[in-house]
């Protein structure tokens, strides 16, 4: 798997589908090598498989707002529960760069803590309840894996303004 991959930007029809389960561990640890070093290089929070074009359940991300926090990998994960408060918070994307080729933020409304089950790349079986960052971070890859947006999750006029910074950047 080669190291230089692009981060699949909107408009890339791969953003947009349903990603399949992996059943092949050594394929799965490629997958997350290659997120891993292509998250950090482009210094993002988390990014999902299908952002560098592949449709797999896959995504890495940082367990805190920190460039040195853990870095968890998460393989055919599943949110199992989530919880009944919602918390506002800005989010943005990898994949939806304003004209400055900085990701655009919005905020977006979420379950505050969600409880999750996957395996990890030595195909270890993990569940447990993540709150706040991180909480978000895995509801905004889980739904990378889904074809949905964080955009989806806000109203139609902040949509189009999130599409107006993207549309300058492509016109740039």
């Amino acid at each position: 798997m080669k190291k230089e991959m692009q981060i699949k930007t909107i408009g890339n029809p791969c953003l947009r589908e349903k990603c399949m389960p992996e059943t092949d561990m050594d394929s799965a640890r490629k997958i997350v090598d290659t997120l891993v070093d292509v998250m950090i290089d482009a210094m993002g929070a988390g990014l999902a498989a299908p952002q560098i074009g592949i449709a797999k359940r896959i995504f890495v991300f940082r367990a805190e707002r920190s460039d040195d926090a853990p870095i968890i990998k998460m393989i055919n994960p599943e949110i199992l529960l989530k919880s009944d408060k919602m918390v506002s918070d800005e989010e943005g994307c990898l994949s939806i760069r304003g004209p400055d080729d900085v990701p655009v933020f919005y905020d977006v409304m979420r379950p505050e803590s969600v409880v999750v089950s996957w395996f990890d790349e030595f195909g270890a079986a993990h569940k447990r309840e993540f709150d706040g960052f991180s909480a978000r971070v895995i509801q905004h890859e889980m739904d990378h894996l889904d074809g949905i947006l964080f955009i989806d999750h806000i109203s139609l006029l902040n949509r189009e303004r999130v599409m107006s910074k993207v549309r300058k950047r492509k016109n740039q």
